[in-house]
């Protein structure tokens, strides 16, 4: 059994109204040393597979068939044995 942690974000040339919106308040709160803020998201899968390798093969796939959007997003993700 392995865990998978994934991280998916904006491509850098996407703009992220989010993450301004976030970056506009915290600078509201007198957070002026923030000066740049991206939102992503964060999504955790766990697998029933027979090798580290099984596992990737399984997050590469998830990623590039369903989780991510890959015109506008980017991901990298973790693997870690249970």
């Amino acid at each position: 059994m392995y865990q998978i942690k994934i991280n998916i974000t904006l491509k850098s040339s996407v703009l992220d109204p989010q993450g301004q919106t976030v970056l506009k308040a915290l600078h509201d709160q007198g957070k002026q040393s923030v000066v740049d803020l991206r939102v992503g998201k964060y999504i955790e899968v766990k697998v029933d597979a027979k090798s580290e390798a099984e596992a990737e093969s399984l997050a590469k796939e998830m990623c590039e068939s369903v989780l991510v959007n890959q015109v506008i997003e980017s991901y990298s993700y973790q693997i870690q044995a249970l």
